[in-house]
């Protein structure tokens, strides 16, 4: 098979798996025998996002992330074909996992819930949820340069990443949904024809992680002389 057929493939499998874990463990906590709560929802997108990542960062880098992308390539570690083809691919997976939910949950479950579509809550402003998902993309970054792009990390996989994700949505899953990641917002919300706050979903997390990924590849990375 064709190298680029296989990093897109991998993109794709690797956000699908994401998406489905995190967002059906949200449609999963309406029913009797789901007590885990918040906890439950983190440790399960966590413990997904770290699978998937490992399981991908061999064949594409197990970015599954538009976010993690955009970092990439402002700092040139991907170039911008390869980096739009990513971002389609990640955009596909979530959204045939959002299929994917809306068909195995129940309809009224999946409706109310949006197929896991994650809202602001009501006391938190756009401009803030903005910049709520802005600070958990640059820790994500931070987590991917740190542990996965760093010749200095120990090889712990993409276990890193998803603990990282277990905290950022302990922290902001009750204000924003804690997406940390475009297509996460993305899939589910074409799904279910639920936009609204999109635009903090895409901005806020990009943001974060071009800024991450900039600090890290101009200050914090080791250099050949060093």
């Amino acid at each position: 098979m064709h190298g680029m057929t296989r990093r897109l493939l991998a993109e794709l499998f690797g956000t699908f798996m994401l998406v489905f874990f995190s967002a059906g463990a949200l449609l999963s906590t309406v029913f009797p025998k789901a007590g885990f709560g918040l906890l439950g929802i983190a440790v399960s997108a966590g413990l997904a996002m770290a699978i998937a990542v490992s399981a991908t960062m061999g064949i594409s880098g197990g970015h599954l992330n538009p976010a993690i992308t955009a970092g990439m390539l402002t700092v040139r570690r991907i170039d911008l074909k390869t980096g739009a083809l990513y971002i389609l691919a990640q955009l596909a997976g979530a959204t045939l996992a959002a299929v994917a939910l809306r068909t195995l949950v129940p309809s009224g479950v999946s409706s109310v819930l949006m197929v896991g579509t994650p809202s602001i809550a009501p006391t938190i402003t756009l401009v803030g949820a903005l910049w709520i998902e802005a600070v958990l993309g640059f820790f994500l970054m931070s987590a991917v340069m740190g542990t996965i792009v760093s010749p200095d990390s120990p090889r712990i996989a993409g276990f890193g990443v998803g603990l990282t994700l277990v905290v950022c949505i302990l922290f902001g899953g009750p204000m924003t949904g804690a997406a940390v990641n475009p297509a996460r917002a993305f899939g589910p919300a074409l799904v279910s024809g639920q936009w609204i706050g999109q635009v903090a979903y895409w901005i806020g997390p990009i943001l974060g992680a071009v800024v991450a990924a900039l600090l890290w590849e101009k200050l914090l990375l080791p250099k050949a002389t060093d």
